[in-house]
């Protein structure tokens, strides 16, 4: 799958360049799967229907992100305390386009409200084709380990395929979640962050119960470099250098001499600047 991008209701309407540049999906892997965001139905159906023109094949829902901005406006996993609400925008999206939808959830609002299973079980009323879980409330945030009980639940409860997430680390934690909840699939999230090897490592442990070798700092180099090219291509150089930083921060992470490089290199201004930094540090750090 595609990386999600992620496109509100709200800035469809106004026509951002951001939003815009998103629904670009030229040069894309496939299936291109976008995510929308929101409360209203209509906007949502709206939104999903913009993005299927602009070449989305598979329109996927957030209710789980935990973030304050998006929860005060009822949005995000802050759905999950109104059923009916819920139920209302996956059939006004499904009916509004002709691709699989998908949705992402948490386990519910907080640990005494885990209604997890009932939103999967209006998921799969309503016709949605898969269900992401993050074994998380969004009272936890990303506090606290995650716990796969109601993932388990959930997957037992409806025929839909499930997909677990949450703390899946590496190759023994994927195993692991998906014999413990049964999932017919695992999503990671942060543990990709400046790691994107993470993924083989999974799939090879899974298909031949042996760990890879780490990547060489050769190949870690060539890959954050193809990384920071892409964003400089996508952003332009002004935005591309600042959304670099985060990433070059999450590659450098656990490496030699990483925090003098990360002091440095998101001080500089440009993209020449960045690439010759990166260049230097890994070239060295190879050396040592």
């Amino acid at each position: 799958m595609a990386v999600s991008e992620m496109v509100s209701s709200n800035s469809l309407l106004w026509g951002s360049e951001k939003t815009k540049r998103r629904a670009n999906h030229d040069g894309e892997i496939e299936p291109r799967c976008v995510q929308i965001l929101g409360a209203d139905p209509q906007l949502l159906a709206k939104a999903a229907q913009y993005n299927v023109e602009n070449g989305a094949q598979i329109i996927d829902i957030n209710m789980g992100c935990p973030a304050k901005k998006v929860c005060n406006v009822m949005a995000g996993s802050a759905l999950l305390k109104n059923e009916t609400l819920v139920g209302k925008i996956l059939e006004a999206v499904v009916n509004a386009v002709n691709v699989p939808v998908t949705l992402k959830i948490r386990t519910g609002w907080d640990i005494d409200h885990r209604n997890g299973v009932r939103i999967a079980q209006i998921a799969e009323q309503a016709s949605v084709k898969a269900l992401a879980v993050h074994g998380r409330t969004r009272a936890c945030g990303f506090s606290g380990d995650a716990e796969y009980d109601t993932i388990a639940a959930i997957k037992a409860a409806v025929k839909i395929p499930v997909i677990a997430n949450g703390d899946i680390c590496s190759p023994e934690k994927a195993k692991y979640v998906f014999d413990y909840t049964g999932a017919d699939a695992i999503m990671i999230g942060r543990a990709a962050l400046g790691c994107p090897w993470i993924f083989r490592k999974i799939n090879h442990y899974l298909i031949t119960g042996e760990k890879l070798p780490p990547p060489s700092i050769t190949e870690i180099c060539d890959i954050l470099l193809a990384h920071l090219d892409s964003l400089y291509q996508f952003y332009g150089e002004y935005t591309g250098v600042r959304m670099a930083r985060k990433h070059l921060s999450w590659y450098s992470k656990g490496q030699p001499h990483g925090a003098v490089f990360r002091n440095t290199v998101n001080r500089v201004e440009s993209s020449i600047e960045q690439i010759n930094l990166t260049q230097a540090f890994f070239a060295v750090d190879k050396n040592n």
